[in-house]
């Protein structure tokens, strides 16, 4: 009997393809030279999807295929999938929780403190020969005495926060309810959270709910010492409107790991000196993308055996409610 067909519509991690080569017979779209052709030719007989390198699925793709049973998604966010529209046709959706939660919430402390003490900056001063000349400005915030303010305390806003405590900051939080186990403060809104604190932390699944959720109001309520990170989706911060904040001074700094329109990064944003700028690297480490790519297999492995699958979304969740 052949294994079960997988489609797979952009790369994946190499040890992560090797694992589902074994396990089902696997078509990867982005090496055909006709896409449509093999997607009609496989869509009767595709159970499984492995959804990385932020494929996007959405409910057309879902409906071409008949058969299918669940989508695997690379990474804890999973708005490149329409979870909803996967819902409606009976498909479960798992995405990669808990494994990245330790490197995520380090690579938030790291760019927070890049973006406090302008380490970037001051490490091209040094290249550019600068420093035979001159010592380097002192920069105008520190740590000391911040408070900060988590958008979205999940599993890795709680990580982010253990840190933060180390370093001594205050810590208050916003979230669509107050949880009760929880001893910061709560803000009902992302404004009055603003409004409460000096240091902004972004870590809130991206889509349709949070889309531009700090905007010009929650960044002047922010105020002129106020530094934004962003370490979730770009589609939750207006871009234009952070843009506008940083070159009038409205808030003092930007750390930003993700953008509105990756890998594509406006010119104007990447010319202003008080913003600090990633590839969207916060889960980017070897062993974090490899038990991302294992949950991603033992998710679709376990739905073949007939166990169900291990992290289901909420919008799918298992066992199935009941109509």
């Amino acid at each position: 009997m052949s294994a079960p067909d997988l489609l797979m519509p952009k790369p994946m991690l190499a040890q992560t393809v090797e694992a589902l080569d074994q396990a089902f017979t696997v078509h990867k779209l982005w090496l055909a030279d006709d896409p449509d052709a093999v997607l009609a030719r496989i869509a009767d007989r595709v159970r499984f999807l492995a959804a990385g390198g932020h494929a996007h699925v959405d409910e057309a793709l879902i409906a071409a295929l008949p058969k299918l049973e669940i989508i695997a998604n690379f990474g804890v966010g999973y708005d490149s999938v329409d979870a909803a529209a996967a819902a409606r046709h009976g498909v479960v959706v798992t995405n990669t929780p808990e494994v990245l939660n330790e490197d995520v919430a380090d690579l938030a402390m790291a760019l927070l403190l890049a973006t406090i003490r302008e380490v970037p900056q001051a490490d091209r001063f040094l290249r550019q020969g600068k420093w035979l000349s001159e010592n380097y400005p002192l920069t105008p915030a520190t740590l000391r005495g911040r408070m900060l303010g988590i958008v979205g305390l999940g599993r890795i806003g709680k990580a982010i926060a253990r840190r933060a405590e180390a370093f001594g900051l205050k810590i208050a939080y916003y979230g669509r309810r107050r949880q009760a186990d929880v001893a910061y403060a709560y803000h009902s809104s992302v404004k009055a959270l603003a409004e409460a604190v000096d240091t902004l932390m972004i870590i809130v699944p991206g889509g349709a709910e949070t889309r531009h959720l700090v905007d010009a109001e929650v960044l002047k309520a922010l105020g002129p010492d106020g530094v934004l990170i962003n370490v979730a989706r770009g589609s939750v911060v207006d871009e234009g409107a952070l843009i506008e904040a940083l070159r009038n001074r409205t808030i003092l700094a930007a750390g930003l790991d993700v953008f509105a329109d990756e890998p594509q990064v406006p010119e104007a944003l990447v010319a202003l000196d008080n913003a600090v700028l990633l590839p969207h690297v916060g889960s980017a480490t070897i062993h974090t993308r490899r038990a991302m790519g294992q949950l991603v297999v033992d998710n679709l492995v376990s739905w073949r055996d007939g166990k169900g699958p291990l992290t289901p979304v909420s919008e799918t969740p298992w066992p199935r409610e009941k109509a």
